[in-house]
């Protein structure tokens, strides 16, 4: 029999994800016992015996509630377009709640110095970077726009500045990592926040667990919608 059986595993990412995760376990009376910034443990326990958090990366979280590494996790609509889930489900993956955190946006920028819509009412072809591919692939499809998509993992900022893209697709929250180097925002693609994810199968074998748990989340989201 599996150890963990008895077990509900929320994955988590560090940051800005886990941070804003911690008032919605609060509201469920599972405090987690162990900073990550602090740890350096990936299984943190709460003071609930039957919940524990593992922290993961966060383009990692939706492959393991999947298949199974955790029952529970929370990330960005981004990360889970990127990992090819469809809202509502798919893939093993029932997306319950949407937790209206971390909330930012996926936009498209440039130097500010590049004239993004002459480019695009000419039909150039423009080298975008982004580490959101899915998301940029069907932005500039839909606009009809042909695009050389190339794939960068982080420092997107710089792409434009070396010469090495036109364009770049990515996370804005505030905007002034843009201005801080000379990048302007030119079209929004998406509002993105952070969704709660559960294993299908964790919630039909752990329905009288988990199901509490979902309730309370969307309790607390509802009491700071009404703030």
């Amino acid at each position: 029999m599996n150890a963990n059986a008895g077990m509900i595993t929320l994955a988590l990412s560090k940051g800005r994800i886990f941070e804003e995760t911690l008032p919605l376990l609060q509201a469920a009376g599972i405090e987690v016992l162990e900073d990550p910034e602090k740890s350096r443990k990936l299984i943190l326990a709460t003071s609930r015996p039957e919940v524990r958090v593992i922290i993961v990366r966060a383009t990692d979280v939706p492959t393991y509630v999947q298949y199974g590494g955790a029952d529970l996790g929370v990330t960005g609509l981004d990360t889970l377009i990127e990992h090819g889930a469809s809202w509502g489900g798919g893939a093993g993956l029932y997306q319950p709640l949407d937790l209206r955190i971390a909330r930012c946006r996926v936009s498209v920028a440039v130097r500010a110095d590049f004239d993004y819509a002459s480019a695009v009412r000419q039909g150039s072809r423009l080298k975008v970077a982004t580490k959101y591919v899915n998301i940029a692939r069907e932005f500039f499809a839909t606009k009809g726009v042909h695009v050389d998509l190339i794939k960068l993992y982080g420092s997107m900022e710089l792409a434009p500045l070396t010469g090495l893209a036109d364009a770049i697709v990515d996370l804005v929250s505030t905007g002034g990592t843009l201005k801080a180097n000379q990048l302007v925002e030119v079209e929004r693609i998406m509002d993105i926040s952070s969704r709660l994810v559960v294993n299908q199968a964790a919630l039909k074998l752990k329905q009288d667990a988990i199901r509490p748990l979902i309730d309370s989340f969307a309790a607390a989201v509802a009491r700071r919608q009404s703030a």
